[in-house]
């Protein structure tokens, strides 16, 4: 009888797994391939300012070039968007051997975060959030460096945002 029972549940087990509906993948890479083409610049613009210095003098609507280092927190990378946090590159990160499982958290200076800190949204030609996702859209991780071009976008808390057309990844 026990096994039996073990038939009827692994039938049962087959028959909703095949009435699920296959989820989607995602755009493919020839996708993303082309609109990374629309993006990413291709070579570093020049004038670029810290994410620090530009929290201090930029205002809203004005067009901006920043360089920052992606992190700020364990999770600097937007789902669902081409959206991320940079951080002045003046900032260090926490190294390996400081014990920080994740270092582009700045665990280790975090209160210097907090003023150099922004965070990049790439927008289409309309201003639009670009929805591809940003580590494949511009092929960066946590801790690359960025050069990122756009508008400056500033809250009632002086909080420094970044509506960027294009993006350059330096070199690691």
């Amino acid at each position: 009888m026990r096994m039996l029972n073990w038939i009827c549940v692994a039938a049962l087990a087959v028959v909703v797994g095949c009435g699920e509906k296959p989820t989607a993948e995602g755009p493919d890479a020839a996708e993303v391939a082309a609109a990374s083409a629309l993006y990413v610049a291709e070579a570093e613009p020049e004038g670029a300012v810290g994410v620090g210095d530009a929290r201090e003098s930029v205002e809203s609507d004005q067009a901006v070039t920043l360089v920052g280092t992606i992190g700020g927190s364990s999770k600097p990378f937007v789902e669902g968007m081409a959206a991320f946090t940079i951080v002045d590159p003046k900032v260090p990160y926490c190294s390996a051997d400081e014990g920080c499982p994740t270092p582009w958290d700045y665990c280790c200076t975090q209160p210097q975060v907090k003023e150099n800190i922004a965070t990049v949204k790439v927008v289409d030609a309309d201003g639009s959030p670009v929805t591809y996702d940003a580590r494949k859209l511009l092929n960066v991780k946590e801790l690359s460096t960025v050069v990122v071009q756009g508008t400056a976008k500033r809250d009632d808390q002086g909080n420094l945002s970044v509506a960027a057309n294009k993006v350059f990844v330096r070199a690691e």
